[in-house]
């Protein structure tokens, strides 16, 4: 019997320790629209969870905008939570003024008024011994006062000792007052970071939606279309290679027009008119912003500005950027070229292709699926390695 009341007293007392702390956050609950506060740091590690998920699902239309909602409401939760840190530090910063400014003011008065109280009490133990001692019954009595008012010096010395200590520990809450204020002004700072940045997201889950037009079949369709373009691209990369590391080549002045911008590859892979321009040192592709001038072209994709820092005239002239290299918008919300990077950067402008330097030039083909897709290679006379590609040419 006594085992039995051991194991059920124990029970209830888990139970309430459950039931007040309460169990972790779950998806579900995460994914409402009211989160209440104490579960948002909880809510941001589960869905953050989720988001790495989905990231390692196989592609699909709805993983993906799953992924995007999922960011989203992190960012909102973030958002929360920094609001809700600064109002916090806000009230904090009340309480301590409104404790600072009166304390401060009442042991400034109280000190004072001790301070007037010692100097009286010890001008009193000076001249009235003599009155002590007259108007006391016996020496007993004597001692006693003498000692009394001993005491009250004593008492009086701790209290202005304390007030003092009181006053030094206020004056360590206006510190703590200046770092609370400093903590507000940074969590301002990444409240108004966030923001932007769920502005921004927003504005790529519109931009998914507008590419995919929400189709599946079409999601899926892109993404085929951009992995059969990588593996054509670096064919088309291979032969060229090897035909200019053989010697074969025309020679070609720096300007002269070697090609014309056209949609070769299409449908298989390339989904209109455009360029795509490769720089490769040493048979390993670099970022041709490093290597073009800034010319501020056009910009018509959704990922930030590129800065251009090279010395080589553009291969096509008023040129706009449909596509970064490497870790691209399509790359990271479209899961375009099989998680790779675009090895290269994407372009529209005039029809005209020129060699930004001299060298010696191949025109070749290779296949994408059942289309063809055209190439013109430079192999830069400099000899520093560099050969530069042109795909989707006429």
């Amino acid at each position: 019997m006594r085992k039995f009341l051991s194991v059920f007293f124990l029970s209830i007392f888990l139970i309430s320790l459950f039931t007040r702390s309460g169990f972790a956050a779950s998806l579900e609950e995460c994914e409402k629209e009211d989160i209440p506060q104490d579960k948002v740091a909880e809510c941001i590690e589960v869905l953050s969870n989720k988001v790495s998920e989905l990231g390692a699902q196989k592609k699909t239309l709805a993983s993906q905008i799953a992924q995007f909602d999922s960011q989203i409401q992190i960012t909102q939760l973030k958002i929360s939570e920094a609001q809700a840190t600064i109002d916090k530090l806000e009230k904090e910063i009340g309480v301590l003024g409104f404790r600072i400014g009166y304390i401060t003011d009442s042991v400034d008065r109280l000190e004072n008024l001790l301070k007037q109280r010692i100097i009286a009490t010890y001008q009193q133990s000076f001249v009235s011994n003599l009155e002590l001692l007259l108007t006391s019954k016996d020496f007993s009595d004597f001692v006693l006062r003498v000692q009394y008012l001993k005491q009250v010096q004593e008492n009086d010395k701790k209290i202005l000792s304390n007030l003092q200590e009181t006053k030094s520990n206020y004056a360590n809450q206006k510190d703590e007052r200046e770092v609370k204020q400093a903590a507000i002004e940074e969590n301002k700072k990444k409240l108004l970071g966030l923001k932007a940045s769920l502005d921004q997201q927003k504005v790529e889950k519109q931009k998914f939606l507008e590419v995919t037009k929400n189709d599946e079949v079409r999601f899926q369709r892109l993404l085929a279309q951009a992995l059969a373009e990588k593996k054509a691209i670096s064919a088309a990369f291979s032969e060229a290679l090897s035909r200019l590391n053989s010697g074969e080549g025309e020679s070609v002045s720096a300007g002269r027009t070697i090609a014309v911008l056209g949609n070769s590859g299409a449908p298989t892979c390339s989904t209109g008119p455009h360029l795509h321009f490769m720089v490769t040192k040493d048979g390993v592709t670099q970022d041709p912003a490093n290597y073009l001038k800034d010319v501020s072209p056009g910009w018509d994709n959704p990922d930030p500005k590129l800065s251009f820092s090279g010395s080589w005239n553009w291969p096509i002239s008023n040129p706009t950027v449909t596509q970064i290299y490497g870790k691209s918008w399509y790359v990271t919300h479209l899961g375009w070229y099989g998680g790779g990077i675009h090895d290269g950067i994407d372009m529209v402008g005039d029809s005209s292709i020129v060699a930004p330097r001299s060298g010696k030039l191949i025109i070749g083909s290779t296949y994408c699926g059942s289309s063809v897709l055209k190439y013109a290679a430079l192999k830069h006379d400099d000899d520093s390695g560099i050969i530069t590609l042109y795909l989707h040419i006429q």
